[in-house]
């Protein structure tokens, strides 16, 4: 029981400093993931690692955080995936809910209205570049198009939930795709 718990208190401390001390996202924490877990503690090995990340890549949810509930998992099962995810995910838990107190403290003053206004507007510009890049390698096409604004209708202006109106896209995809084939045939 004693190693047990040490060994759930050394997941659990392992990406709490990953996730405390890596800035940049979670691909900017893969290489300390890689150094902590595989050089360092031995849990998995370096190509352990890359099934990690090929698996956490393709699963939903940040790819730091699936990493840590893997390797988690694979060292103490579930309570180790537990405590692998808590590390992870705490330290920027903390600092959010730091940053929303000081906002909420601070958010009468003319400069923090200035710099949240100014931060607007790069968080749009961001959005527009993520659109257009998925634009530009989005299939073009007739259907392609009255997909994108029956989508768009359907969320702005009818209010229908994302995740229906990315399930309707998903089956109106198939569905022409099917038809396509059989055409082909």
């Amino acid at each position: 029981m004693k190693d047990k718990l040490k060994t759930l208190w050394q997941v659990f401390i392992t990406f709490f400093k990953i996730g405390a001390f890596t800035f940049g996202g979670g691909y900017a924490m893969i290489p300390l993931i890689q150094k902590e877990a595989a050089e360092k503690k031995h849990w998995v090995t370096d190509d352990d690692i890359l099934e990690i990340v090929a698996i956490a890549e393709s699963t939903p949810g940040p790819i730091a955080i699936n990493s840590s509930t893997f390797i988690g998992y694979r060292v103490a099962g579930f309570w180790g995936a537990f405590f692998g995810t808590l590390g992870m995910v705490l330290p920027s838990f903390v600092i959010i809910l730091a940053i929303a107190f000081l906002l909420r403290e601070f958010q009468q003053f003319p400069a923090v209205q200035y710099a949240f206004r100014g931060i607007r507007a790069g968080v749009l510009a961001l959005i527009l570049k993520a659109l257009w890049s998925m634009y530009r390698k989005a299939p073009k096409g007739l259907l392609g198009y009255l997909v994108m604004a029956a989508a768009f209708v359907c969320t702005a202006f009818l209010h229908i939930h994302a995740v229906i109106v990315i399930a309707g896209c998903a089956a109106v995809g198939l569905i022409a795709s099917l038809l396509a084939e059989r055409r082909a045939k």
